[in-house]
């Protein structure tokens, strides 16, 4: 088949598939099945060996994510159930103050927190960042609500656990512990950066309070407790947060009850405790990443610094310390509800590598590869303007980055680009306009007491600019790797 007929197949192929997820509401994961059974049969690859590649392609990648995703969600359940984001977001403002609190919230979500299911930790803290608003100043809310997106959005897709992070090292092979490093290089400069260049722009008039947001939280929804007044969970199951000696200041009420969110533990360990087995995970990744790089022959660091192990071992103490502190049957109430957010992100997962390997079975790699110099900055763009423009029309972030990862994956063997560039610059462009069709937007909309027209600026709007950053950052590394 000449090229031109696969370039046009792959367009027809990935248009079908983005139509009908966006105009028909067809399930993602059936949508890229049919896409992939397309391409597959139409660049004339014939019905057995496309669905050798379907299959296949879905099985690779859940031999290097499978056990990744369920370990990492399951954790962050658990860490849900302990109270750990809530107590962590207390202390956060007790260390940094209110005026850094947006940098040092969103550093937290888009680094250490990200074993915790997006939605589930949008819900956790976003109550807790409207009660702290008004105490940064009149841009509070802006800023809270920029901050939040920011650093959730670009978190899930660039730093290991998120799953987006995940499945796009499981995507491209990229080892685990590579993916951790350099995303950490990316988001870091990324959220403070994004979050500066908003803030200035706020600070400018960019946000009108009278129309930016809804005044849905009256100050009769703050009560002051009396001296020494003893409160329990709030309607989100969250406790108070201290705010003088004796003193406590509930979050607001009058919400529907989220099941999703915490319960107050029964016993209140350390926090550092809580996050230890988090923490050591990521080390012992980080560690097995260097123990490869330098060559080093020791079998037990090689055990413990393998990924599946590195996170089991953090699943294992999370479950300990949960038992501890909230009970068994809190902790099991935890893991089944870990279990069904997990299986939606494996499915879809799964089926984007089939798509990524039903594109590289078409021949497009080896296309595409000669469009390109040898310069890596011209596929990074490329990637990127893909993911951008596929989270436009689909307005998932994780769906977008791994399938215009797939389709620029074949690039890189014949350019020497490292994967991982791929990877970062697929996440990049991903983060490109948030809007209506993301249930993030929707709840930072309503959660934050923001009006369409604020979220437009706070969500889609910062998180573009952050999207634009992190290609920068990205373009930067390329020169050094």
């Amino acid at each position: 088949m000449s090229e031109t007929a696969i370039l046009i197949n792959t367009g027809v192929a990935v248009l079908a598939t983005v139509l009908m997820i966006v105009r028909f509401k067809v399930n993602p994961v059936i949508a890229l099945v049919l896409g992939s059974l397309y391409l597959g049969l139409s660049t004339g690859l014939g019905v057995t060996k496309t669905i050798e590649i379907i299959t296949s392609g879905f099985g690779e990648i859940m031999v290097e994510v499978g056990l990744l995703i369920a370990f990492g969600v399951l954790m962050g359940s658990i860490l849900n159930e302990t109270g750990a984001i809530r107590r962590l977001v207390e202390h956060l403002l007790l260390a940094f103050g209110p005026k850094r609190l947006p940098y040092t919230m969103a550093l937290a979500m888009g680094t250490v927190l990200q074993s915790i299911f997006l939605d589930v930790l949008l819900v956790i803290s976003a109550p807790l960042a409207r009660r702290m608003a008004p105490k940064i100043g009149p841009l509070g809310t802006a800023r809270m609500a920029t901050a939040m997106a920011i650093g959730l959005e670009c978190g899930i897709i660039f730093m290991v656990p998120g799953v987006g992070a995940l499945a796009l090292a499981g995507l491209l092979g990229v080892p685990l512990g590579k993916m951790l490093v350099f995303g950490f290089l990316v988001v870091v400069p990324t959220i403070i950066i994004a979050i500066m260049i908003m803030t200035f722009l706020f600070k400018r008039g960019f946000w009108k309070s009278d129309r930016d947001e809804q005044n849905l939280f009256d100050e009769e929804d703050y009560p002051q407790a009396s001296q020494g007044a003893s409160h329990g969970p709030d309607a989100y199951g969250v406790s108070a947060v201290a705010q003088g000696p004796g003193q406590t200041d509930p979050l607001p009420e009058g919400e529907p009850r989220t099941v999703a969110v915490l319960v107050a533990a029964k016993r209140e360990a350390p926090l550092l405790l809580l996050f230890t087995p988090l923490l050591l995970s990521l080390v012992l990744i980080a560690s097995g990443a260097l123990v490869e790089i330098f060559g080093i022959d020791s079998a037990p660091l090689k055990l413990v610094g393998d990924p599946v192990v590195a996170l089991l071992i953090g699943l294992i103490g999370t479950t300990v310390i949960g038992r501890y502190t909230v009970g068994q049957k809190s902790v099991e109430n935890a893991i089944s509800s870990g279990f069904k957010e997990s299986g939606q992100i494996l499915l879809l997962t799964g089926v984007g590598g089939s798509l990524a390997a039903t594109v590289a079975a078409a021949g497009l790699g080896d296309i595409l590869g000669g469009f390109f110099s040898a310069s890596a900055v011209a596929p990074l763009l490329v990637v990127w303007a893909i993911a951008a423009v596929l989270h436009i029309a689909v307005g998932s972030v994780t769906l977008s980055a791994i399938t215009a990862a797939g389709l620029l994956a074949p690039i890189a063997p014949a350019l020497g680009i490292d994967p991982v560039l791929i990877a970062l610059a697929a996440g990049a462009g991903s983060l490109f306009m948030i809007h209506v069709t993301s249930n993030t937007f929707w709840l930072l909309q309503s959660l934050l007491g923001q009006t369409v027209r604020g979220a437009l600026k706070s969500v889609t709007f910062g998180v573009s600019v952050a999207s634009v950053i992190a290609l920068l950052v990205v373009l930067l590394l390329s020169v050094f790797i």
